[in-house]
């Protein structure tokens, strides 16, 4: 399949390659739609196998953001982007670099923290560019997201509750979290405050003791971590680990965590999980709360209204889930349709000249 083919079929705007041989820079920016706004998503650091990984992983998390900020009503696209190595490359040049990448595109692209980035890599990416958010509060920034995007995933996981228990109270209830960096730590902690049993899988050591130590609960094996006795399990950490290896070992009636494309083929093990009768929180609708974060700073919102909106995922949720219910259909293809309505009346909209 040719990149046009595969960049159409998705329904992408704009595939930038960026390379810079003096500070080792390789990065990749995928813009998938500006329908509803500029094309906003973090960028993430990864020592990709290949380009063509690479490549895959910036198709698909762009296009998530679009759904995931058209579901969470903001007026914003999707975009993402990759810097392909490990952390060892990271230092200001190459951000600096790559920030005269993002400048190129004119605001049709904004960027933001991921894995393996931090507010202060955006910090040096503002030295060339505006078009950055989540930088450091001492800058004016509104810091680090991951916060708001744990507390949107702990409300998502109180919606799934009631919906397949009859109460969204999580006391008593045995949460299984896999990544317990940024993101699921504050999940965690939020968790536990309110009375949950935890489980915890990492790669980590340092970050289970941690958790462990502050948070109780027990730790488990990256295998063990599918087949848990739980009533939730929470994925944070990487992508396609709901597929056709791990589904057959599933116990949770739950599937409810912040990390994105949990499902490794979004049809194809969707469905397997509704013939298994697990309800799955789709991962960009519950995992908006670091996209609202942003886009509070983009508009010099306070924090607190972050969180606010943040805590409405918990309707949003449930929504996606009794529109599935209600027609025969996958929570992915429930929650596409949200997204895709939005997209469709706001794009007519402005065909119309009724919006700007």
């Amino acid at each position: 399949m040719s990149i046009f083919t595969e960049l159409a079929e998705l329904g992408h705007e704009q595939l930038l390659f960026c390379r810079n041989d003096e500070v080792g820079l390789r990065a990749i920016i995928g813009i998938h739609s500006t329908a509803l706004g500029p094309a906003l998503g973090g960028t993430r650091l990864y020592p990709y196998a290949n380009e063509e990984d690479a490549v895959r992983d910036v198709l698909r998390l762009s296009r998530g953001m679009t759904y995931k900020a058209a579901v969470a009503g903001l007026d914003l696209g999707g975009g993402k982007a990759v810097i392909i190595g490990d952390r060892s490359i990271k230092n200001e040049a190459l951000f600096r670099a790559f920030g005269r990448h993002i400048q190129s595109l004119s605001g049709r692209y904004i960027t933001a923290e991921d894995m393996n980035t931090t507010v202060q890599d955006m910090s040096w990416i503002r030295r060339e560019t505006q078009w950055v958010t989540g930088q450091e509060k001492l800058t004016g920034g509104s810091g680090d997201p991951s916060p708001v995007t744990a507390w949107g995933t702990y409300q998502g996981i109180r919606a799934c509750l009631e919906v397949v228990y009859g109460s969204p109270d999580v006391g008593g209830r045995t949460v299984a979290i896999q990544g317990i960096g940024s993101v699921g730590f504050h999940l965690a902690r939020f968790l536990h405050e309110a009375g949950a049993k935890l489980l915890y899988t990492d790669v980590n050591e340092r970050r289970l003791r941690s958790a462990t130590e502050q948070f109780g609960g027990k730790i488990v094996s990256q295998d063990a971590f599918y087949s848990a006795e739980c009533d939730v399990l929470a994925p944070c950490a990487i992508g396609g680990i709901i597929n056709s290896r791990t589904i057959p070992m599933l116990r949770a009636p739950i599937i409810a965590g912040a990390a994105n494309n949990q499902l490794d083929d979004e049809t194809r093990d969707g469905e397997a999980l509704e013939q298994a009768g697990i309800t799955y929180a789709p991962d960009y609708v519950i995992n908006a709360g670091g996209l609202i974060n942003v886009y509070a700073e983009l508009k010099n919102l306070p924090a607190e209204m972050a969180m606010n909106d943040a805590g409405n995922i918990f309707n949003t949720v449930k929504q996606v889930i009794n529109k599935a219910r209600a027609n025969g259909i996958t929570t992915t293809a429930a929650s596409n349709q949200v997204a895709e309505e939005r997209i469709e009346s706001v794009s007519k909209l402005k065909r119309l000249h009724l919006i700007r």
